[in-house]
């Protein structure tokens, strides 16, 4: 029913944009199945549908074929009960198999609408690493992916090499590049897409896009927008994770921050976040947000307290660095603490190197304070510094915001010290 709830909001946003009025069977006939189905390569391969029976591997379904196939959706349709082979992702009749779930004794008030909605849906479903898809219930959204059908139809057409259903996995590689200012062009909307890749045969396919690059691209062109998606997979196995809200203002936050920061906008600092933790770990957190996009290693510095090296002559290192730095920030939500740990990581740095002890006490007590793990040991660390400081009043205001600060906040707080430390230190 998820599939046939996306195919009424879009169908409803494309009737009213082209001020048509088209049914869902009369679109799916004279639409969605001349674009996805009428043609040597299929754009979406739906297993147990009229559409795909009786194929044979590297074999297309001639016109006629594809007509009679056309014929036999519509009929079984109008005369059986709606299931997995006539209805996009509505169970399987036999109780047994994979793809039944969600199974219910009551009579649902389904019609033949219903299942050409479903179909209609099902064309926008977003392909993500990980193997999952999503739905939006966005009507902008929907209208923008299905610009992108078309051009997909239009490269299958034209490159032999390219195999075809993969129209789920299209969608992600499109509407992130759709919603990327820096590629995209109206005028020739295809001029810079990148998203395909060699396979193993030679061939040529769609690649598949992170889930990153995907939201932040939701996130910049619809900032105002409160979503959710429902993530799911069809295949041998059905899989249904559910309704996911994304925190776009959030997702989007350390993107920002980062350009913000740094004055630059980096493809790579793009990639790393989100890396650490993947999709479908990211889905079990229940709405995923700034959390979610963690960058990879980055759990060694905030739990052993490994920080990496700062070295501006490695542009990957210095980077990642940076990313770790913004992923904090991003994390305590308060851009004030980033000068407050910048004042903090110079005082420190000024204090150790004023050190005319041979034994370096001075440094070793800098090396206490960073290695505190809890409010106690940093605010206690500060008191022996601020006895030797011209700096004490600052100290201590930074004393009372981590006293002050949630529990949660303060090894946040306190690592991105850490790796202020680093760069004045450097």
């Amino acid at each position: 029913m998820i599939a046939a709830n996306i195919g009424k909001i879009f169908l409803d946003a494309y009737n009213e944009k082209h001020k048509s009025n088209y049914s869902a069977k009369q679109f799916f006939i004279e639409k969605y199945f001349e674009l996805f189905f009428n043609h040597e390569k299929y754009l979406q391969w739906v297993t147990n549908s009229p559409f795909v029976q009786g194929i044979k591997k590297g074999v297309s379904p001639t016109a006629l074929e594809r007509k009679t196939k056309l014929d036999t959706l519509v009929d079984k349709v109008s005369k059986n009960d709606a299931d997995a082979s006539i209805a996009i992702g509505f169970p399987s009749l036999d109780l047994s198999a994979s793809t039944s779930g969600q199974i219910t004794s009551m009579k649902l008030p389904l019609n033949e609408e219903d299942v050409y909605l479903s179909w209609i849906g099902s064309g926008f479903g977003v392909g993500v690493q990980s193997g999952l898809s999503l739905l939006f219930f966005d009507k902008r959204i929907l209208m923008d992916i299905y610009e992108g059908w078309y051009l997909y139809r239009d490269y299958l057409n034209k490159t032999n090499e390219l195999r075809g259903n993969q129209i789920n996995t299209w969608n992600g590689q499109w509407i992130a590049y759709r919603y990327d200012k820096r590629l995209f062009n109206l005028a020739n909307p295809t001029a810079s897409f990148a998203g395909f890749g060699t396979m193993k045969d030679g061939g040529m396919e769609v690649t598949t896009q992170s889930w990153t690059k995907v939201m932040i691209g939701i996130a910049r062109t619809y900032p105002d927008t409160n979503l959710t998606a429902y993530i799911y997979s069809l295949g041998q196995t059905n899989i249904t994770v559910g309704f996911i809200p994304f925190e776009l203002h959030r997702i989007r936050q350390p993107y920002d921050l980062y350009e913000k920061y740094f004055n630059v906008k980096s493809e790579l600092a793009e990639q790393l976040f989100g890396t650490e933790l993947g999709f479908t770990k990211a889905c079990q957190m229940g709405a995923i947000g700034i959390n979610a996009l963690e960058p990879k290693g980055f759990r060694n510095s905030l739990v052993k307290g490994i920080i990496p090296k700062f070295n501006l002559m490695d542009d990957e290192k210095t980077i990642n660095f940076y990313i770790y730095q913004i992923w904090l920030l991003a994390m305590l939500n308060n851009e004030q603490l980033w000068d407050k740990s910048l004042q903090i990581a110079k005082i420190l740095n000024d204090y150790s190197l004023s050190d005319k002890n041979a034994k370096k006490v001075k440094s070793q007590v800098v090396n206490n304070l960073l290695v505190s793990v809890n409010k106690k040991q940093f605010i206690e660390g500060l008191t022996s510094i601020v006895k030797g400081t011209d700096n004490s009043e600052l100290l201590i205001s930074i004393a009372e915001i981590v006293h002050s600060m949630p529990i949660d906040n303060v090894p946040y707080f306190l690592t991105l010290i850490r790796f202020q430390y680093a760069v004045v230190n450097k």
